[in-house]
């Protein structure tokens, strides 16, 4: 796949599942106003990979606010087994500290496979967090703390996604996907 098609892909998992069902209530607004970055990385080994998580940490850091929010690091290729995938998400976090960046910018995961601890792979929960591709999404902390203000029971967010996908089922997520 072309880097345009990815982004596509990727579009469409935010447009339909992280809007589209509401799985983040605070994504629309930044999304609405282009102020997603979206970055594949053609990196082949994961050396590469952290290289350009570091030069993305740089980017959204010294970025204006009103033009990137936030930033979507995709990977189509590496880290396709999530156990691996969720191996990195140490080494990213260890990357904004050294950066200097902890308490400004923090890192979500997003994997195809994503499986949370304790959870079995075909449980509806995972799916909150599952992406087309392998995805570090970096956001800015203060974002973050401006959106939960404005949202009194973040809290609940996580309970209302599982409501939500089990009230969707199985075919109802593949279904997403299905639509052109």
């Amino acid at each position: 796949m072309n880097d345009e098609a990815i982004i596509a892909a990727t579009r469409k998992w935010i447009e339909q599942a992280v809007i589209g069902l509401n799985l983040c209530p605070f994504a629309k607004a930044v999304y609405v106003k282009e102020q997603v970055r979206f970055v594949v990385s053609r990196a082949r080994h994961l050396d590469g990979f952290l290289e350009d998580l570091d030069r993305e940490l740089d980017f959204l850091a010294a970025a204006d606010h009103a033009l990137v929010e936030t930033t979507l690091l995709i990977h189509p290729t590496l880290l396709l087994d999530f156990l691996d995938f969720n191996d990195v998400i140490p080494l990213a976090e260890a990357a904004v500290e050294e950066h200097d960046l902890q308490g400004v910018i923090q890192i979500a995961s997003f994997h195809p496979a994503f499986q949370f601890a304790g959870t079995e792979p075909d449980d509806l929960s995972n799916l909150t967090n599952r992406a087309p591709f392998p995805t570090l999404h970096l956001l800015r902390e203060a974002s973050i703390d401006r959106a939960v203000a404005a949202f009194p029971e973040a809290e609940t967010i996580y309970e209302c996604n599982i409501e939500t996908l089990n009230a969707l089922g199985q075919s109802g997520w593949q279904a997403l996907w299905d639509k052109p």
